[in-house]
């Protein structure tokens, strides 16, 4: 089976996932650890670029982290916290599940079109670059904006 078939398929269960996740993480309070963390660990996915085969050209990295950054522009819109009974606590957003969901949708169609003439390898790495570029500025905001709240609680 063709490998962006396979790829892109693992992305939408991805996605879903990541839905999944961000539903049942609104139900309980929010806390630094819950914000950094998942930043750290996808950090380790960086080791694919040993393997010459997923290494980009600068070129590439500049497009990969200048369309992460713009992504996460939705996302941090759409990443709110709430004070509740001392708590603070993620805010459950509509939009949310539509912005995850359309931000998917581009990423499958512009992986498909760009399959076509970019290395599977060097695609592979454009796309865990953008993924990352799109994640640590969200999680910076929601850091930021979750200490805003806490030091107002404390």
């Amino acid at each position: 089976m063709n490998y962006v078939v396979v790829s892109s398929i693992g992305a939408v269960f991805m996605g879903f996932f990541v839905l999944f996740v961000r539903m049942k993480a609104a139900k309980k309070p929010a806390n630094v650890k819950k914000i950094i963390l998942p930043p750290v660990f996808m950090s380790s996915g960086a080791l694919m670029y040993v393997v010459p085969e997923f290494r980009l050209t600068p070129m590439e990295i500049l497009e990969a982290v200048i369309v992460g950054m713009l992504f996460s522009i939705l996302l941090i819109k759409t990443s709110k916290f709430e004070v509740r009974d001392n708590d603070i606590y993620l805010k459950r957003s509509k939009a949310f599940v539509f912005i995850l969901v359309g931000l998917l949708v581009v990423r499958l169609v512009a992986k498909s079109i760009l399959s076509s003439t970019i290395d599977f390898g060097q695609l592979s790495g454009m796309f865990f670059l953008l993924a990352f570029s799109m994640i640590v500025p969200w999680r910076i905001a929601m850091y930021r904006s979750y200490m805003k709240l806490y030091k107002g609680l404390k």
